[in-house]
């Protein structure tokens, strides 16, 4: 993620609490490393829930995760004297995730997201306990925290057990590169190994911070990659000396598709003025759906956008503990906000929303091979036969487009019973956001190979030029890769491809009349 993270900079701190998170803030906490604070008025509200918390205690109120088991053992009640051990047990006992760890990015802004939601005051905690996750985040000091073990029942349970660990001295965490004990960890910040008091582990543990964290920084990737597949269909377009017709506005409205009628509307804008489509080299009676139903699948994804958009950020501004205070009301209220079925959905969606995305990418991509199709050199070589030139990235393209399929089975249509049939019912949304992760990172090399096809195509067609916005456009990504005019390693092309995408060194090129996104980055 170096091309990402080259957009860090010194910014002011980001206030939480109240105050409600975009997805650019979540961006600049987790990639960009904004440093977070939380107001003075946020955390007298968590001390006055603190201590309407501990006030019912006192009067002997039975509540479930603060005086009692978990899952089935809710009505076994605990005594006053071990309620501090029963909640680092919890925590020691969830801590069993496996897998691969977290990238560091996704680790900040499950961090950013915890101490989000605890600072709204409906968990019960101790000011200190969000303060401490908040100097962990400003000092980059980052739980190891695996990244399977989580059905998003009571949320993500595992992964959180595991970022609870290092506040209290045990477990791991990942520090300028080098991974020290959870104790060294605590000593770096200066502060004593933290006793978790009554209902702080259960709310450490409970909620979909980790599986929101993943959702909203490929959310993120997820749109800029969107606003790319547009530049490199436009390009398409161009390369196979297509027809502007299916981009009329008229035939968008006549539809009145929200999404599709913004994608014609971007793509006619990159085509006008073209020579190459003014002359019209090739002539096609009717184009192939992957150009003449540009606007129809990539509006649809963006519109899906805009549905993952509104989950996305109503959660990652939300309560989603286990029971919930509310100090103002007098009462603690159990029920269900910590369950992913929201985000399981979301990300599900997210999915297969970029698996169609990579689909109509790679028929285009396999249609600027096809001489037949495309009157150009068959798979844009201009020594046919001695050399290969992009034959074998078509196939690329296509095996991760065939990994896309097989993953974008939602796995929100999924649940398996754990805790002995107490939590009956899951989301699985820890899998969907795994799933979606994996299907926009074979997307966005997808799109890198129709980008390296569809800017050889339209150079072979010259002398004919391009449309006047399209030309800074290929020159800026011919500063990364060069054409191909004999057989190289490709795989280099495409990873210098894949850079320009994510660093969205595309962008400034492009008038701003066009509706991309401004704050996207893939």
């Amino acid at each position: 993620m170096a091309d990402e993270k080259a957009h860090r900079g010194r910014q002011s701190p980001l206030d939480i609490g109240e105050n409600r998170l975009g997805f650019e803030d979540v961006w600049q906490v987790a990639v960009e490393r904004r440093p977070v604070r939380v107001p003075d008025r946020s955390m007298e509200k968590l001390g006055s829930s603190r201590r309407f918390l501990e006030g019912e205690i006192r009067s002997g109120r039975i509540m479930y995760g603060v005086n009692t088991g978990f899952g089935r053992f809710a009505e076994i009640p605990i005594p006053e004297n071990r309620i501090r051990e029963l909640q680092k047990n919890l925590v020691l006992s969830h801590a069993a995730g496996v897998g691969p760890f977290f990238d560091d990015d996704v680790v900040r802004a499950i961090l950013l997201l915890k101490a989000k939601s605890l600072s709204l005051g409906y968990s019960g905690v101790r000011p200190e306990i969000v303060r401490i996750l908040v100097d962990m985040l400003n000092a980059d000091i980052l739980p190891r925290i695996p990244s399977k073990g989580s059905v998003g029942a009571s949320g993500d349970l595992a992964p959180l057990a595991h970022m609870a660990l290092v506040l209290l001295g045990l477990g791991q965490a990942h520090v300028d590169g080098k991974t020290i004990s959870g104790k060294q960890a605590l000593r770096r910040l200066g502060i004593p190994v933290v006793r978790l008091e009554a209902k702080e582990g259960l709310s450490l543990l409970n909620g979909t911070q980790a599986m929101a964290a993943m959702g909203s920084l490929a959310f993120v990737r997820a749109r800029n990659l969107f606003d790319s597949a547009d530049v490199a269909a436009a390009l398409s377009v161009e390369a196979m000396s297509g027809s502007e017709v299916p981009f009329d506005d008229r035939i968008q409205r006549a539809r009145g598709q929200k999404g599709q009628i913004v994608v014609a509307q971007n793509i006619r804008r990159m085509l006008a003025h073209s020579e190459i489509l003014t002359e019209k080299p090739i002539k096609r009676v009717q184009e192939p759906y992957c150009l003449r139903c540009i606007p129809q699948v990539h509006g649809a994804g963006q519109d899906v956008l805009d549905f993952v958009a509104g989950i996305l950020e109503r959660e990652i501004n939300g309560a989603t503990d286990n029971p919930l205070v509310f100090a103002e009301d007098g009462d603690i209220l159990s029920g269900g906000n910590f369950h992913g079925e929201p985000l399981a959905l979301a990300m599900d969606a997210l999915g297969m929303a970029l698996t169609s995305l990579a689909g109509i990418s790679e028929r285009r991509i396999a249609a600027l091979m096809d001489s037949n199709i495309s009157g150009l050199p068959g798979f844009l070589s201009k020594r046919q036969g001695l050399h290969s030139g992009f034959m074998i990235a078509q196939v690329t393209a296509a095996s991760l487009v065939s990994e896309n399929r097989v993953l974008a089975h939602p796995a929100s249509v999924d649940s398996i019973p754990t805790s002995a049939n107490q939590e009956d019912y899951v989301s699985m949304g820890m899998t969907a956001a795994h799933k979606a992760v994996r299907i926009l990172e074979n997307t966005q090399t997808v799109l890198a190979i129709e980008l390296l096809a569809a800017c050889q195509g339209v150079e072979l067609r010259a002398p004919l030029e391009p449309s006047p916005i399209l030309s800074p456009v290929i020159r800026a990504f011919r500063r990364r890769v060069p054409p191909l005019l004999r057989d190289r390693i490709l795989s280099e092309d495409i990873s210098e491809a894949v850079s320009f995408i994510r660093s969205c060194e595309w962008k400034p090129a492009l008038p701003v009349s066009l509706q991309f996104t401004k704050d996207g980055r893939s």
